[in-house]
């Protein structure tokens, strides 16, 4: 049975790596080869097949994000364009705080300098996203948050997104995820 925190989150890990991403943009190119490359490193990853557009982020998604060693957040030109995205956002950032997951920003497409300030390509769609839901600035506040602290993580710029799998397919960032999970689950 999953223990719960004080904060009312469940400390149980069920995944190595959540994604949180735009299928818009990334489905069907970066993040489906992001999968292929984690599965082949034998990490269990969480990938949402089954958006429905216009549905509320699910209860059961948010337990995901909860029991992921580490979330894997690929920022791209929509990102900010979803409230889906937006509401995982802000679920992977309240983990990180409240349960020190980790969280590893991928800027796919999208200056990291955008990202942190809303400007740009991606502050348009993010603008969208905040005229919508302008009666509820508390939640517009959060997302406008997350977006600032993801921005501010040290991660992955991919320009050139074949050496970022280069990379995790052989050296580097992903023997450092496989670090923390082994870390995360005392078999260092």
């Amino acid at each position: 049975m999953a223990s719960t925190s004080s904060l009312g989150f469940s400390s149980k890990t069920t995944y190595d790596v959540f994604l949180s991403f735009s299928g818009i943009d990334t489905r069907s190119n970066f993040t489906d080869h992001l999968h292929v490359a984690l599965r082949r490193r034998s990490l269990t990853t969480f990938i949402d097949d089954v958006l429905e557009r216009g549905e509320g982020i699910s209860p059961a998604l948010m337990k995901a994000i909860e029991e992921s060693m580490i979330s894997v957040v690929i920022l791209s030109e929509n990102y900010a364009s979803s409230r889906w995205c937006l509401d995982e956002l802000v679920k992977i950032i309240d983990c990180k705080k409240g349960m020190g997951r980790k969280v590893l920003p991928i800027f796919c497409h999208v200056d990291p300098s955008d990202v942190r300030k809303q400007t740009g390509k991606f502050g348009e769609a993010f603008g969208k996203v905040k005229e919508k839901f302008k009666q509820r600035l508390d939640i517009v506040e959060k997302w406008s948050t997350a977006l600032m602290e993801a921005a501010n993580l040290s991660g992955w710029d991919s320009k050139n997104y074949r050496l970022v799998f280069l990379e995790l397919d052989q050296t580097g960032r992903l023997d450092w995820l496989n670090q923390e999970l082994d870390q995360e689950t005392g078999l260092v």
